[in-house]
């Protein structure tokens, strides 16, 4: 099978043409360069019509303008690729000119190539047809790449004939169709070209790239808008839980009074209010929305509010008892934040009996300490807070409850 496109054997390139190999050489310095049967891409986006000649330039494609179809033009221009030298466009079109107006069979004539080479292929067992194609189709440049050749080209049909070219067409290969001059000219235009089309191409892409970076950057303070507004609900939601809290313990103590009022006007033999009097209608209640926010587990802020809270109602016909053991627990919290590297302030005693007394027997107080980062040590015997385990932040976090069960009157009420 005919070769329709070169591949280049340093970096994998497909390329069209010879002309398309030259440029790649003159940029790359790449020299290794060989017939290859994998045709060269032609994916045609179907929306806008622009060709890409692989995946990645068809990826790009879409990921730029959003198309996503692309036909598969690749075998409709896949053409059979030659070797040959090219030669001067304008002799060549004037001798078509001429073959197609004279009407004229033209004389064809096996090719000159290097005869040393042919020697030593056919040495190495190759039949004289088959190296005289390799060597012209190779463009004589070695024998690896004539060995490469036939390897390569083993299966075709023609591949035990002499190849034959234009009589005419090897009189002019024998004379250079460029001075030197005019050889250096061309490669530095193609140079130049090769030049321009990779700046022009790198600018493509860094406006590609900044594009993706302002859309990823917008998509990140979206996200962060998102969730800042998910805590602010939920902190809106928690103080509405607070005020509801406070409101019922005000209520409790109202009726409270209300009872010890009527027992005091019962013991001074005074006549019970009349229930009929009017009395100040009490505000309405206002049925609050359920939140649409997702459930959230408890945070370790509220799992010691709610040790506190259990500590406070397990104990509520004894406030002093309470207090002191609010008190112990923040002195424990307080020693252990502002004086981390002396172990005594980090370590308790279980079976302490001053410690059992104020703490250890009340629910929720061991709990509280464990939410802490103490954790129990030796058997169960000590309550341990390692020294790289302490966490400032919670630490103040215990600190912040514990003065808040203490200061506020209705803590723990309900």
């Amino acid at each position: 099978m005919a070769g329709v496109s070169l591949k280049c054997g340093d970096c994998g390139t497909l390329l069209k043409s010879v002309e398309e190999a030259q440029e790649h050489a003159e940029l790359t310095k790449h020299t290794d360069f060989s017939e290859s049967t994998e045709a060269v891409l032609n994916l045609v986006c179907s929306t806008c019509g622009k060709p890409c000649r692989s995946k990645t330039e068809s990826d790009l494609h879409t990921k730029r303008t959003g198309h996503t179809e692309f036909s598969d033009k690749t075998s409709e221009t896949a053409k059979p690729i030659t070797l040959e030298v090219p030669k001067n466009q304008s002799s060549a079109d004037v001798d078509m000119v001429d073959a197609s107006t004279t009407g004229e069979p033209e004389e064809m004539a096996v090719p000159d190539v290097d005869s040393k080479l042919l020697e030593e292929l056919e040495s190495m067992g190759f039949s004289k047809e088959r190296s005289t194609r390799a060597l012209h189709f190779s463009g004589n440049s070695s024998l690896e790449a004539a060995a490469n050749w036939i390897v390569e080209h083993e299966d075709d049909e023609d591949i035990d004939q002499l190849p034959l070219v234009s009589v005419k067409s090897k009189a002019e290969s024998s004379k250079p169709s460029l001075t030197p001059e005019e050889r250096k000219a061309k490669a530095q235009e193609l140079k130049e070209r090769a030049r321009k089309k990779k700046e022009e191409e790198e600018k493509r892409m860094e406006r590609e790239r900044e594009k993706e970076r302002i859309r990823i950057g917008k998509e990140l303070l979206e996200a962060k808008r998102m969730e800042e507004e998910n805590e602010r609900k939920r902190i809106i939601a928690l103080r509405k839980a607070e005020k509801e809290e406070e409101r019922r313990a005000r209520e409790k103590i109202r009726a409270k009074l209300e009872e010890d009022k009527a027992e005091r006007r019962r013991k001074l033999g005074l006549p019970a209010e009349d229930p009929t009097a009017p009395k100040p209608s009490a505000p309405p209640v206002v049925e609050e929305k359920k939140s649409s926010l997702p459930i959230r587990p408890a945070t370790k802020s509220e799992q010691m509010r709610e040790c506190l809270r259990s500590l406070k109602q397990s104990n509520k016909d004894d406030d002093a008892k309470v207090k002191t053991a609010f008190n112990t627990l923040l002195t424990y919290i307080k020693n252990a934040a502002t004086k981390p590297e002396e172990e005594k302030f980090r370590k308790i005693r279980l079976s302490n009996a001053a410690f059992q007394d104020r703490v250890g027997k009340l629910e929720g107080g061991i709990k509280f300490l464990e939410l802490c980062g103490f954790e129990k040590v030796e058997g169960g015997e000590f309550l341990f807070l390692a020294r790289d385990k302490i966490d400032r932040a919670v630490l103040n976090q215990a600190g912040t409850e514990l003065n808040s069960a203490i200061n506020n009157p209705f803590f723990g009420v309900l």
